[in-house]
Order: structure tokens, then C-alpha cells, then sequence
């Protein structure tokens, strides 16, 4: 009997630590810092205001983070001479921002209840603040992460979608982490906002078919044909409203105006064409559908309970 109750009781021991985003809850801090929703919410709105790409910036660093190892910080670690972290790996490279305002949301935290608030939950924060702010959907964050010790370059290499993706690729990277391809489609969609570097589309208006004449002449206007020349030149990845959270990227893809590759791979003869179609059409499903996708993304190995820290500065471990 003895041994049938530790079996019992070691198998629930394995559910809990299996499905430790079980330990997240919206009331993580509701007591141990009361204001942190109003105090991130400022700091994210100020920052937005100075710059509205800023919103998709913030949304980036969470994806960016929880794809590489779960949602834990390790994005936000800066290189030391015994350390190499994130940063620097090719999806992030040149291209992941926002740390600065990173940096200050985290003081702002700080300030209100020291020690408390982990920098993976304040990315979580900030991301859904940011859809909020450019007029998306609201959802309730789940928190309780604590943030990582330590980072992989290697990992941010090979878990970062590159926007050089086919649609096999997509699904088969969302659903190793648990995401359907309907979370895939719905969260492509935060490409209605932010702005993507010459770079990362020049072979898609130079090279491919399936995509709109005039909108491939109007990119190459800023994207030069020669590799080297004008790499950092931005685009919008909406051209219709890039700091509006809408239903517009869709609408761009079934009109084949996507600008990344991997983008106009959701609408081009495959699996997912019926989903982009649904959410050019019916823009409360989209946002209702991003919500959850967001949600679920945010659940992907977090830490918890004992394991991590609750960094003191989110460049660096304690």
C-alpha cells in the first residue's frame, strides 16, 4: 500500500513539474506589487509615444525570447567575456531593440516593489501592453516566470523562424513548441505592425512570382538589388497601417503584399490559405484568436518555483 501511495504520489510530482506554466496565475504580484500593471502601462505608453515602432519592438522581444529555451528573460542578457548570450545571434543581430526601454519599465518596477517582478514577466507585460496601445486586443498575462542564469546563442540560431521560412518549416517550429498552426497564423499576424530591414526581403521583390507588381516596385525603391547596399533600409510589414494592430496583414497577403516570405507562405495554395481568410474578413476573430495564441505562447517552459532568479538588472544575471 505504502508503495502504491509513493507511486501516486511521485506521478503527481511529475505532472506538476511537467506542466509548470501550470504555477503561472494573473494574480501572481496582485499583493507583492499591487501597482505593477499601472506602472509598466506608463512606461510602455510613454515610450510609444516617442516612437510608435517602439510597440512592435517590445511584442518582437517577446516572441524572440519564449522561442528560444521558453519565456525567460535570456534575450535581455548582454555579452561578458565569459559569456555569450543572445543578442548577437543572427535573428537578433541588428535587429532586436527595445532594451533600453526594457531597462527602464524594469526601474520604473523597481521603484514600486524591489526584488519582486522577474524581467520575463515585464516582457509579457509590455508585449500585451504594446498590442493594447496600437488599438489591439486586451487579455489577461499569466505570470510567475522567473528569469533564465544563463543563454544560447546557438539556440536563438536555430529557434527563430528565419523570414526566409517555407509554411513547412512554420508549422513544424510553432508545433514543436505546442503552438497549432492556428496560433501560427493569428500570431503572424503582429506583422500588422513593426517594420522589417531590407535584408530580410530583398530576395522575395526581386525573386518571386507571387506577389503584387506595383507593391514589388514601390519596396524596391528603398531595397537595392546589390547585397551590401542599403541592408538596414526599413520598410513597414503593413503598408497600409504599420502602428495600427488591425486586421490589415491579412487583407495584404490574400492581395499578395506580403512583404517577408515567410509571410505570403501563409497564403499561397496551402494549408493555412482558409485561416488568412477568415481573419481578412473578420477582424474580432483575429484579435480574439491573437489573444489566446499570445497567451498560449507565454506558457512555453517558463520557470518557476525555485528555479531562476528575479534579476536586479535584466542585462545581467545577479
Amino acid at each position: 500500500m505504502a508503495l502504491f501511495k509513493n507511486a501516486i504520489f511521485l506521478a503527481i510530482l511529475v505532472i506538476l513539474i511537467g506542466n509548470s506554466s501550470a504555477q503561472l496565475s494573473t494574480g501572481f504580484y496582485s499583493k507583492s506589487c499591487p501597482n505593477l500593471f499601472s506602472t509598466v502601462k506608463s512606461a510602455v505608453q510613454s515610450a510609444i509615444s516617442k516612437e510608435a515602432r517602439m510597440g512592435a519592438s517590445l511584442l518582437r522581444l517577446f516572441f524572440h525570447d519564449c522561442f528560444v529555451n521558453g519565456c525567460d528573460g535570456s534575450i535581455l542578457l548582454d555579452d561578458t567575456s565569459s559569456f555569450t548570450g543572445e543578442k548577437n545571434a543572427n535573428p537578433n543581430r541588428n535587429s532586436a531593440r527595445g532594451f533600453d526601454v526594457v531597462d527602464n519599465i524594469k526601474s520604473a518596477v523597481e521603484n514600486v516593489c524591489p526584488g519582486v517582478v522577474s524581467c520575463a514577466d515585464i516582457l509579457a507585460i509590455a508585449a500585451r501592453d504594446s498590442v493594447v496601445t496600437l488599438g489591439g486586443p486586451n487579455w489577461n498575462v499569466k505570470l510567475g516566470r522567473r528569469d533564465a542564469r544563463t543563454a544560447s546563442q546557438a539556440a536563438a540560431n536555430n529557434g527563430i523562424p528565419p523570414p526566409t521560412s517555407n509554411l513547412n518549416a512554420l508549422t513544424s517550429r510553432f508545433s514543436a513548441l505546442g503552438l497549432s498552426t492556428r496560433d501560427l497564423v493569428a500570431l503572424s499576424g503582429s506583422h500588422t505592425i513593426g517594420q522589417a530591414r531590407c535584408t530580410s526581403f530583398r530576395a522575395r521583390i526581386y525573386n518571386e512570382t507571387n506577389l503584387d507588381p506595383s507593391f514589388a516596385r514601390t519596396r524596391q525603391g528603398n531595397c537595392p538589388r546589390a547585397s551590401g547596399s542599403g541592408d538596414n533600409n526599413l520598410a513597414p510589414l503593413d503598408l497600409q497601417t504599420p502602428t495600427n494592430f488591425d486586421n490589415n496583414y491579412f487583407k495584404n497577403l490574400v492581395n499578395q503584399r506580403g512583404l517577408l516570405h515567410s509571410d505570403q507562405q501563409l497564403f499561397s495554395g496551402g494549408s493555412t490559405n482558409s485561416i488568412v481568410s477568415t481573419y481578412a474578413n473578420n477582424p474580432n476573430t483575429f484579435q480574439s484568436d491573437f489573444a489566446s495564441a499570445m497567451i498560449k505562447m507565454g506558457d512555453i517552459r517558463p520557470l518557476t518555483g525555485s528555479n531562476g532568479e528575479i534579476r536586479k538588472n535584466c542585462r545581467r544575471i545577479n
